[in-house]
């Protein structure tokens, strides 16, 4: 073998083995180039708190879908050939993080992902990116819907918006009947089909916006901020990569759910501000610096 070929093996060999008491997380969400979302968004944010970024995709596009134009590439046929070189490599990872899906095989491709890869300590974070205001996305039909839900024995935290939830447990959707005891209905039967911790973001009320936190029998909780007018893109996939990469460093959900959902106040806000377009997302570059944790021993 050439000698430099080897010596490059070996020390790729030996930098896998350093990293391997860093903290890893595989995310599996869509590529958009431009229009801060899915992957673009998850490999800066969780980076930025100090856990390798491992990204799975699903699909390339050159910009998300709320633009007129885009480019697509379905990524659904190489997925499996793909994470099947990180097991060859034997990775592992302390956190799987799932969003945008968008086919039953891609649903049945995450499945066979989290039986190869998830161990005893592994938190898993489910997105179910399903819909807004009321109305599922054009690809959500039923067959997909229920093939989202054998997700949800498989997770730590879910972080579905409240017309997801609705979508989940077969509610319907009336955001003139969303009281406590609604929502608490409708956790629990999230809970009840396999969800352990649960955050319901996106719930208008008056002029607040809440966020309906819920661990386990009837303990739950609010995290409350003011209205931000219209949406942003992207804000949900910001909110859940914080919640995943917390849930990695083991933060306290109800701390981790006001920590993404100020971080993601502050991120509309200056956006706003700077007038950016709110198809293109919000600017969390400029507010990234907050997430970065201290070093810790482990990090030296």
């Amino acid at each position: 073998m050439n000698p430099i070929k080897r010596g490059r093996q070996n020390c790729a060999v030996k930098g896998m083995r350093t990293l391997k008491r860093q903290k890893r997380m595989a995310v599996i969400n869509d590529f958009s180039g431009f229009g801060r979302c899915s992957l673009t968004v998850s490999l800066p944010i969780i980076s930025a708190m100090r856990i390798q970024c491992c990204a799975l995709p699903t699909a390339v596009f050159s910009n998300h879908t709320g633009y007129p134009d885009y480019f697509f590439d379905d990524y659904t046929d190489k997925m499996e050939a793909y994470y099947s070189k990180w097991e060859t490599l034997g990775l592992e990872f302390d956190g799987i993080y799932t969003g945008f899906l968008g086919s039953v095989h891609q649903v049945r491709i995450v499945e066979d992902f989290i039986a190869r890869f998830k161990q005893k300590d592994t938190v898993v974070i489910v997105d179910p990116v399903m819909g807004d205001d009321g109305k599922c996305y054009a690809t959500i039909d039923e067959n997909l819907c229920r093939e989202l839900k054998k997700l949800l024995p498989l997770s730590t935290i879910i972080t579905p918006n409240i017309t997801e939830a609705c979508l989940l447990c077969g509610e319907e959707y009336r955001p003139d009947h969303l009281d406590d005891q609604k929502l608490l209905m409708i956790a629990q039967k999230l809970q009840r089909m396999g969800a352990r911790h649960i955050v319901i973001t996106g719930i208008e009320q008056n002029d607040r916006i809440r966020n309906f936190i819920y661990r386990s029998g009837t303990e739950y909780s609010f995290y409350e901020q003011s209205c931000t007018g219209a949406p942003h893109a992207g804000t949900g996939d910001v909110f859940a990569s914080i919640i995943a990469a917390d849930a990695v460093n083991a933060v306290p959900f109800e701390e981790s759910v006001q920590k993404a959902a100020d971080f993601v106040g502050k991120a509309i806000h200056l956006s706003d501000r700077l007038q950016i377009p709110k198809q293109d997302g919000v600017c969390f570059e400029e507010l990234l610096a907050e997430l970065i944790p201290p070093l810790s021993g482990q990090s030296l």
